[in-house]
C-alpha cells in the first residue's frame, strides 16, 4: 500500500520554469515526504522518505535517488540536462561519469517519462481549477507563504508558495508558480478514506552534496584538459 501511495504523491511533481526571473546557479533541493498512518489516532505513527536529493550547476543536473528504508545509500544517480535524463546507474558509475561523453554515446530519455525520484510533469494539479485562495502565512519563523487549498469528498490539501523571485530548476508545480509569482514548496493533504495525512515538502540550499559535487568537479576537470 506505501507504494501506491508514493505514486500518488510523484503524480505531483513536475518540471523546470523556463521563464525565470532570477535563476539560481548553483545548490540543491531535497524533495521529502512525511507519511502519517491512522493520522486521526495521532501522528506517532508516521515514516519520513527522501525521495530525491537533486544538485545543479548551471544547465547540468545530478539527481541522487536516496533508497527508501537506508536514506545514506544512494540507489540511482541520474544525470539531466534541458528535457533529457540519462540513467547513470549506481553510486560508483556515476563518480566516472562524463557528461559530454553521456551526451554523444547514450540514449536520450525524455525528463517527463521519468518515472522514480523526483518525476518531471507539466500538468496543472488535479481539482486546481476549483481551489481556494486562504490568508497568508509565515512557517518555518521566517519564510512568508501564499496558500490556497483544494478539497474533495475524499480529500483535503493545502498548498504553501514561497514569495520568492529565484527559480529553481526543479518545480512542484511551475504552474502554480507562475500563477501566484513564487515557488510552491509545501503541500499537506489528508485522505479521509485511508486516515492518512501528508506532507510533501521542497527544501532548497545553496550547497552541493558530496556526491554531486565530485561528479561536478570531474568533469570541470575533465573539460579543463579537453
Amino acid at each position: 500500500m506505501k507504494n501506491c501511495f508514493l505514486m500518488v504523491i510523484f503524480s505531483l511533481f513536475v518540471s523546470c520554469n523556463k521563464d525565470s526571473k532570477i535563476r539560481s546557479e548553483k545548490g540543491g533541493i531535497d524533495v521529502i515526504t512525511n507519511i502519517y498512518y491512522n493520522a486521526s489516532k495521532g501522528l506517532d505513527d508516521h515514516q519520513q522518505i527522501i525521495i530525491s536529493k537533486i544538485n545543479y550547476w548551471d544547465s547540468d543536473i545530478i539527481e541522487l535517488v536516496p533508497n527508501i528504508h537506508l536514506p545514506e545509500i544512494t540507489d540511482r544517480v541520474y544525470y539531466i540536462r534541458d528535457s533529457v535524463y540519462f540513467d547513470v546507474g549506481n553510486k560508483m558509475e556515476g563518480k566516472v561519469l562524463v557528461f559530454k561523453e553521456k551526451q554523444l554515446s547514450d540514449i536520450r530519455k525524455n525528463l517527463f517519462n521519468k518515472k522514480s525520484g523526483a518525476v518531471w510533469i507539466n500538468i496543472p494539479i488535479y481539482g486546481y481549477e476549483n481551489r481556494r485562495n486562504l490568508t497568508d502565512t509565515i512557517l518555518y519563523n521566517r519564510k512568508a507563504f501564499k496558500r490556497f487549498q483544494i478539497a474533495s469528498k475524499e480529500n483535503f490539501s493545502i498548498f504553501y508558495i514561497n514569495k520568492t523571485d529565484t527559480i529553481l530548476p526543479y518545480s512542484l508545480n511551475p504552474i502554480a508558480d507562475r500563477d501566484y509569482g513564487g515557488r510552491l514548496e509545501r503541500i499537506d493533504s489528508y485522505d479521509k478514506k485511508r486516515d492518512l495525512f501528508t506532507t510533501v515538502i521542497l527544501l532548497p540550499r545553496k550547497y552541493l552534496d558530496k556526491e554531486a559535487e565530485e561528479i561536478f568537479q570531474y568533469n570541470r576537470a575533465v573539460d579543463s584538459i579537453y
